[in-house]
């Protein structure tokens, strides 16, 4: 699959995690989805800050900020259904990595 299939399918995935967000009574707003090479190095270099192979480089990751009752969800445990869900689509979560990052949803293809 190229770079750009890629980011197509994402793009898809990320709106039935935004859709099925609502259906559970969440509501969101987008966080970091690209993170541009002239601020935050290339795929492979150090920047400011985020991983130096970060998927948000190739626009193959997303941070959602999650929201309840207009109340802001910060912990990993509040986004585990929608990354349980995001696991179903093919997707990776960042629940589970080493360091936890629960609003950080990926697709590595």
């Amino acid at each position: 699959m190229t770079l750009g299939q890629k980011q197509r399918r994402f793009s898809i995935m990320v709106a039935h995690l935004i859709q099925h967000a609502y259906l559970l009574g969440y509501e969101v707003t987008l966080g970091d989805a690209y993170r541009d090479p002239r601020s935050h190095g290339a795929m492979g270099e150090s920047g400011p800050y985020g991983a130096r192979k970060s998927k948000h480089k190739q626009r193959l990751a997303i941070d959602l900020n999650l929201f309840r009752n207009g109340r802001y969800l910060t912990s990993t445990a509040a986004h585990e259904p929608l990354g349980e869900f995001w696991e179903t689509l093919g997707g990776t979560w960042g629940g589970r990595f080493s360091s936890p990052d629960g609003n950080h949803y990926q697709f590595d293809g």
